[in-house]
């Protein structure tokens, strides 16, 4: 088994507890689907808002979802002047068998514009 580090990000429509929550959840689903893994083997998990972002925490959302053992972290983006508002990124460290070049990352809604060439 390798360990692998999974992107992903959402963009939201504002700074609402549930809106992060509901964001946060939808994207750590598609994570884990389109992956095909399951929360054992989830390693840890980096969460990073933009600033506009404070009504929550977005580990909140996967401690909902059953991450429950697993370590989490969040943080803030750097301001950046023009960068895209209310989103919600990740980097799931997991262990898998899938080699580098079948990793699913993720970015959902707006989001999908901060990164084409990998987005799928």
């Amino acid at each position: 088994m390798a360990v692998r580090a999974i992107r992903g990000a959402i963009q939201l429509d504002d700074d609402q507890r549930e809106a992060i929550l509901e964001g946060t959840a939808e994207l750590i689903a598609e994570v884990m689907s389109r992956n095909e893994l399951t929360a054992d083997d989830v390693i840890s998990v980096l969460f990073t808002t933009t600033p506009d972002l404070t009504a929550e925490f977005p580990a909140l959302a996967a401690r909902k979802t059953g991450f429950h053992a697993v370590p989490l972290m969040c943080a803030t983006e750097i301001p950046v002047p023009g960068a895209m508002p209310r989103v919600v990124r990740l980097m799931a460290h997991v262990e898998t068998d899938r080699p580098r070049s079948q990793i699913q990352h993720v970015y959902l809604r707006g989001a999908v514009a901060l990164r084409l060439d990998i987005a799928q």
